[in-house]
Formats: structure tokens, sequence, C-alpha cells
């Protein structure tokens, strides 16, 4: 098997592996952002370039280092390869052009977006971001959109990954949304508005990793870091039915698919599933969520929250007796 080294770290790994799956297999920081690449979806990667690395070894057999970044998500590990990420600064440097360009036409809204908290250009945005831009053009702008009765299209967030249009091609039965024009009035569109009613379309919300696609359901009802993430699960013919439950005391909120470390969809779960069951009577609830990676949901301690009511209970007896000595 073939061994690749990045950033000091030596890892073998299966024949036509990725720079960037191999990293995710030593995981921690050294692990390149993807705001396009989604292990689920084929095809997917190489639109959005936030992953570039730069690799300073290309192989055992040709040692020569790759004249320039390339992306990790499309690169295959060859023997004896050796890549920087973080320990390379100029490619922090190129790597802060790339968030750059996908902020030229960002509203920056996220005082007021249902991703803020759990958007990964937001991530990036905090670690490569300048503090403010260079562009003095005219920003595009377009329009919200209904695509489905429960899906709200707001474009002007849109970075154009791919990763709805390729969920619609592999996942739903039929796809009747996609890329429109090109160059930089490119969209996404159904050209009729409120096409999308496949029994699977709301995955598009879980894969949309701005808040371009978000559920209309659940829009401007509370802040993610506000909620409590549930596991929970029941019966369903059309999907696994494993969810998670966004709730505020015992009202659902929102229920999406259960996402691993990277943001990434374990299951795909129907739209009976995601919109329709909405109480918490409906499921099974396993307990509290673990978000495993950086992240304001988990700043509210919501799985410590009955330790922390008896902590808080018993800190209030002992002041109460200190105060009021018998």
């Amino acid at each position: 098997m073939p061994k690749v080294t990045i950033d000091g770290h030596s890892i073998e790994v299966p024949e036509g592996t990725t720079i960037l799956q191999a990293a995710r297999m030593i995981g921690g920081d050294i692990v390149p952002p993807a705001m396009c690449y989604y292990s689920k979806l084929k095809t997917s990667g190489g639109y959005c370039r936030t992953c570039i690395v730069k690799v300073t070894k290309g192989s055992e057999k040709d040692p020569r280092p790759m004249p320039k970044p390339v992306a990790s998500c499309r690169t295959t590990v060859m023997d004896g390869m050796e890549v920087q990420n973080t320990t390379a600064p100029d490619l922090l440097d190129a790597r802060k052009g790339v968030v750059e360009f996908l902020l030229i036409n960002h509203p920056l809204d996220c005082p007021i977006c249902d991703q803020a908290g759990e958007c990964h250009l937001q991530d990036l945005s905090y670690q490569h971001g300048l503090a403010k831009s260079r562009y003095e053009f005219k920003r595009r702008e377009f329009e919200k959109i209904d695509i489905g009765d429960k899906i709200k299209l707001h474009m002007t967030r849109c970075i154009l990954c791919y990763r709805c249009v390729k969920v619609a091609d592999q996942v739903c039965d039929s796809r009747v949304h996609g890329v429109i024009n090109r160059g930089d009035v490119a969209e996404i569109s159904t050209y009729i508005e409120k096409a999308l009613d496949s029994d699977f379309s709301g995955n598009v919300i879980d894969v949309c990793p701005v808040g371009a696609l978000t559920d209309r359901t659940f829009r401007f009802k509370s802040r993610v870091w506000f909620t409590k993430p549930v596991d929970a699960h029941r019966n369903c013919n059309k999907c696994c039915g494993k969810t998670v439950l966004w709730m505020s005391g015992d009202d659902v909120l929102r229920v999406s698919a259960r996402k691993d470390k990277y943001g990434e969809v374990e299951d795909w779960i129907c739209n009976d599933c995601r919109f329709e069951k909405k109480s918490a009577s409906d499921w099974t609830i396993e307990g509290p969520r673990h978000i495993d990676r950086h992240s304001v949901i988990s700043a509210n301690h919501y799985e410590k929250k009955k330790a922390l009511k008896i902590d808080v209970s018993n800190q209030s007896k002992i002041e109460e007796r200190a105060h009021n000595p018998k």
C-alpha cells in the first residue's frame, strides 16, 4: 500500500485513496477544509479549491515537488508522497485567497442566517477571511425563491458547490433543478418555482455547506445553539428513520439527518421524517447528540444540563446557608 506523509504524520492507505481521505484517516488539525467534496456523493469535489495542499515530494519514484497547490480531494496518493497543509505558510496564504473569492458575492448576513453556528463558510471566514473586502464592484444578487413547499433557496449565499445537484441526481428519484447560465451569472434553479417534490429532496438542505438552502419549517424559529440536539429514531418504510431532533424544551423545531464530524450525512432521510414528524411522541428519543467538531452548538453544554441544574441548585443551598446561618 502507498505511504504518504502529511504535516509529518505518516500513514499507509489503500491504492486510489486521495490526499484528503488520507488526512481524514489521520484526523486532527491537519485535515484540509472541504466545501464541495462529499464522500457519499460520486464525482463531488474539485469545485471550491478550499482543500488545496502543497505536495513537496511527488513520490519515491519521482521526488520532484508539484509546481503549485493541488486539490487534495481530487489528487491520488502516491507511495512516498509528502504533503504540507498547516505547516506551509505560503499554502495558507493561497487558501486565504480562495476564501476571499468565495466571499466576494456572499452577503455576510450571519446575524439573520439560519445556517449560522453550523456553517462551514462561517468557520473558514473566521480562520482565513480578511477583516473587510477589497472587492469594489457590485455584488451579484438574486431573489429568494421557494423550490418545493418546504425548501427556501437564497441563491445570493450560494457558492456553487454542486452538492445539492448531485443529491438530486444520485439520491432522489428525479432531478428537476440544476445550474443554469454560466460564469458570474450561474445559479441553482428549477426554471419552475416550487418544483422539488421528491421524497428525498429535503437532503439538499443537509448537504448545503452555507445558508443557500434552508428548511422553511424552521426558518427564524431559533438559533441552533439555543436548541438541544438529540438522537432519535422511528420505524419508517422509506428511509432508515435515524435522525437528530433539534428541540426547545419539549418542542421539536427541526429534524435533520445525522452527520459525522466532517458535516457529512451518515444516512439519507425522507421528507416525511424531516418535515411531517414534528412531535416528540412520533419518535423514540435515544439521548443527547454529541457534536463532534468545534462548534458553538456545544457551547451551551446541553449534554450536561441535568448535572448543571443540580450543581446550580446545590450552590444556591450553600449560599443560602452562608447568608442565613442557624
